[in-house]
């Protein structure tokens, strides 16, 4: 469900929650049209993924498609103009990690994955932390692999499917460390990866 955050016009749906309003978390967040969240510190970091609409703060907008990694540490003050949706990850980077980040995803050029079929976005890396896009064509077939350090998926668009189940749209998943899975796309598909961080 969407629930109303402490700012007016701030909605969230809690897909991972360890603690009360500052919390380690992985959270959908909808800002209406005119809605703000007031200034505060990342004091674990902040990354997120502009889903829909239009995301700002002073030092920026970010449209739809854009990466950004607020470091250990980091300020600002949230707002959007237009209504924004967001996936965002907060209090969960490594301290010495100061990497400052910025990626238009529509802009950034996609490389060949390991198969026929795929391609790869990287978006930040870091000790045995990987983040990526990956787009799937109509049809690809991963092999079976095993997830030494996790791995924690979104899905953008299209559907995403593996052995124990088919993942639309919207769905989050994570995968624990030493995890197997095969996974394969029907449909075509667009996922969030994150691999090694757990």
């Amino acid at each position: 469900p969407w629930l109303d955050a402490p700012m007016p016009g701030v909605q969230r749906r809690m897909l991972e929650r360890d603690g009360e309003e500052v919390a380690r978390a992985t959270t959908v967040v909808r800002y209406a049209p005119g809605s703000y969240f007031s200034a505060h510190t990342h004091d674990g970091g902040e990354e997120y993924l502009v889903l829909e609409g239009v995301f700002s703060d002073e030092k920026g907008d970010f449209g739809q498609g854009t990466y950004v990694r607020n470091p250990v540490g980091s300020s600002h003050t949230p707002y959007s103009q237009v209504g924004a949706t967001i996936l965002v990850k907060l209090r969960q980077m490594a301290p010495p990690d100061q990497s400052q980040v910025t990626i238009d995803t529509n802009q950034a050029e996609w490389l060949p994955g390991l198969v026929p079929g795929l391609q790869v976005l990287p978006l930040h890396a870091y000790g045995t932390e990987q983040i990526a896009l990956v787009k799937w064509a109509t049809g690809t077939h991963f092999q079976s692999h095993r997830h030494w350090g996790g791995e924690e998926i979104f899905v953008i668009a299209g559907i995403f499917t593996d052995e124990y189940g088919v993942y639309p749209k919207g769905t989050w998943l994570r995968n624990p460390p030493g995890s197997v899975h095969a996974p394969f796309s029907e449909e075509g598909c667009v996922i969030y990866v994150k691999t090694g961080h757990l």
